[in-house]
């Protein structure tokens, strides 16, 4: 009788270039800054078992203290992970020659992370227009908020609207649920940075300039007023003035109204270290809060067409899940 052969287990292959800013970094320094989520210790066990290799001789690098220069190609070997499930589409909103214009759905990630490989909207994009289909990304949203993204051509188009954006040539309108009310049209002027004395890497906090912090400002007016499990909430509109990362759920957060559903900026630090080094589950986070995603979107982008140079507007609907919670 002949043995029944286990399936061939799958792999992933994370591709990393070492850049100027992290040249010189030992090479267990530059893979837990590279994939945040990373800690020390599986660092050392992806070192250990010989799943770091350089691109180009196939190399395997087996000491954590090895240096590493700017330009080399690395790769790491690792096992597929057991994806979350996501919602693997979006809604084309429009597209000519030179731009795509999508509806993200909320829960789907834009690039490959250490929880997420396929489930992610480069994933999509591939599946969906080919692996040649030459579209690259302006900006990205974070993985639960939805909403409008925008996509020009590589080599081509893309240059145009990534210079729009860091020139402020584009206006971003967001829409969130967020705790309290909120009475009054407010002006958020504070810079940002990695949170000072947090123990979570991602996290992002007040930094003031002259410790390193980036000029943020985001001014938020109330719109409509609810009740979410039985406590007030605010319907606002978020305009930022500046793209950091984070940046709207961190200035609400600080000014005492963070986004309804917020796990990592709307529950105390440690219920999310429980995530990252306990083990938990981050939908449990969610069950917590009450809702399975962040309530920010991205409902608006006003830029300058990249093939034209007319001023265009695009929208996206709020959620139907949030609706059922508030509508605008």
């Amino acid at each position: 009788m002949s043995a029944v052969s286990e399936p061939p287990e799958e792999f992933i292959e994370i591709p990393l270039v070492v850049d100027t800013a992290r040249d010189g970094f030992r090479l267990d320094r530059f893979l837990s800054s590279r994939i945040a989520r990373l800690s020390r210790t599986r660092v050392q066990t992806i070192v250990d078992n010989g799943q770091v290799r350089r691109a180009d001789t196939g190399e395997v690098l087996r000491r954590a203290s090895q240096r590493v220069r700017a330009g080399e190609s690395l790769v790491i070997r690792r096992p597929a992970p057991q994806e979350p499930e996501v919602v693997l589409d979006y809604r084309e909103i429009f597209r000519d020659h030179d731009l795509l214009v999508i509806d993200k759905p909320a829960g789907l990630p834009v690039h490959p992370s250490a929880s997420y490989h396929r489930h992610t909207l480069t994933q999509v994009l591939r599946d969906r227009l080919g692996a040649g289909h030459g579209w690259d990304m302006a900006h990205r949203l974070d993985r639960e908020t939805s909403g409008v993204m925008v996509f020009g051509r590589r080599e081509g188009s893309a240059t145009a609207l990534k210079k729009a954006f860091l020139g402020r040539a584009v206006a971003k309108t967001y829409l969130a649920l967020v705790h309290g009310c909120l009475e009054e049209h407010v002006r958020i002027d504070m810079s940002l940075g990695f949170a000072i004395g947090s123990k979570i890497r991602i996290k992002i906090g007040p930094v003031p300039v002259a410790e390193g912090g980036l000029p943020a400002a985001t001014t938020v007016r109330p719109l409509r007023r609810g009740e979410f499990r039985g406590k007030p909430i605010t319907l606002v509109e978020a305009l930022p003035e500046t793209g950091r990362q984070h940046q709207i759920r961190v200035h609400l957060a600080e000014i005492g109204h963070a986004v309804v559903g917020d796990k990592l900026y709307g529950l105390p630090e440690e219920e999310f270290l429980k995530v990252v080094e306990g083990g938990r589950k981050l939908h449990e986070l969610g069950a917590d809060l009450g809702l399975h995603r962040h309530a920010l979107h991205a409902a608006a982008l006003t830029l300058p067409h990249p093939g034209t140079g007319e001023r265009v507007q695009f929208t996206a609907p709020w959620p139907g899940e949030l609706a059922a919670i508030l509508r605008p």
